[in-house]
């Protein structure tokens, strides 16, 4: 498993985040398998969120009780969740994001939260608001470390007018086929291309910049929820070929090469699993460690869709 160290923090993470966004119907001893697989292949970021699962903290609940983490156990992992969405609305205020962090605390089952991210931009925020909660989290360690999710630079750099502790992650969308992201900075410049107008303001030249680490989130979707890349050989007939290419040079699967492709970024990007199969664990953890080179990298972007000028 390839580990990053957090630019901004004495932390040194893995470059694989499971997410558990769906194990709200799973049986315990299904949760504990592939917790236990993830731990195993090295894995040692686990991501949740209060509106997972249904009903608010239901993964979270179900995590906290089909795992059973002695104190030992759980200091050797970092468990971040996220605040913020709410039905129809986004909240930052400073009572909502107390509140969820005492409520996600309780659902699974730990004293601390090691990352705490606010999940979408809220554009009613006081920067203000949030740097007294974070303020008053850290003070009491409930939360040790902050970030934030599908935030713009400026975004972010209107939370830092008050907030005190760095911000030190960003959960974004990306996966080889919807990658914005990277594929508007390829581009710039070129007048009448879809592809180089700017969508994220800089994000990623802004993340390096500025030591925020980037986490990806739906890494193998075609698009926005419509659907898988890898084995949709209707749709991506060359890409499937050449995964299936390097897969089988690099002695890994099609979706260790997905995940290949956004572990060799220099931005040391992690990616944000949400499978609940114990074998996509072990399949993903393995193409973390495939450094591929430049040319099959740009090879696998122009085949997702993406020119090349």
């Amino acid at each position: 498993m390839k580990l990053y160290k957090v630019p901004q923090a004495d932390l040194t993470v893995s470059s694989v985040v499971l997410g558990l966004m769906r194990i709200a119907d799973m049986e315990d001893e299904a949760i504990r398998e592939l917790f236990d697989t993830a731990v195993e292949t090295g894995i040692t970021v686990f991501d949740h969120a209060d509106i997972y699962g249904g009903e608010r903290h239901r993964c979270e609940e179900r995590f906290g009780q089909a795992v059973s983490l002695s104190k030992s156990d759980r200091e050797r992992i970092l468990i971040q969740s996220k605040v913020g969405i709410r039905r129809g609305w986004f909240d930052f205020s400073r009572e909502h994001i107390l509140n969820t962090v005492d409520e996600s605390l309780a659902a699974l089952q730990t004293d601390y939260l090691d990352v705490l991210l606010l999940h979408r931009p809220d554009t009613l925020v006081e920067p203000e608001e949030v740097a007294e909660a974070f303020e008053a989290l850290h003070s009491a360690g409930k939360v040790r470390h902050f970030g934030v999710s599908n935030h713009t630079p400026g975004q972010i750099e209107l939370l830092k007018s008050a907030v005190r502790q760095p911000l030190l992650f960003n959960q974004v969308q990306l996966s080889m086929t919807h990658s914005n992201l990277i594929a508007q900075g390829v581009a710039a410049n070129m007048g009448g291309s879809d592809q180089s107008i700017t969508r994220d303001i800089g994000l990623l030249d802004y993340s390096r910049l500025n030591g925020v680490m980037l986490q990806a989130w739906s890494p193998f979707q075609k698009g926005f929820f419509d659907g898988v890349f890898v084995g949709d050989r209707e749709n991506y007939p060359e890409l499937n070929d050449e995964l299936d290419r390097l897969a089988e040079a690099y002695k890994v699967t099609p979706t260790g090469i997905a995940v290949a492709w956004i572990t060799r970024h220099p931005a040391n990007i992690q990616v944000v699993l949400g499978t609940t199969k114990p074998s996509r664990v072990r399949e993903s953890a393995a193409g973390s460690d495939v450094q591929l080179t430049r040319e099959e990298w740009y090879r696998l972007f122009r085949l997702a869709g993406h020119i090349v000028p």
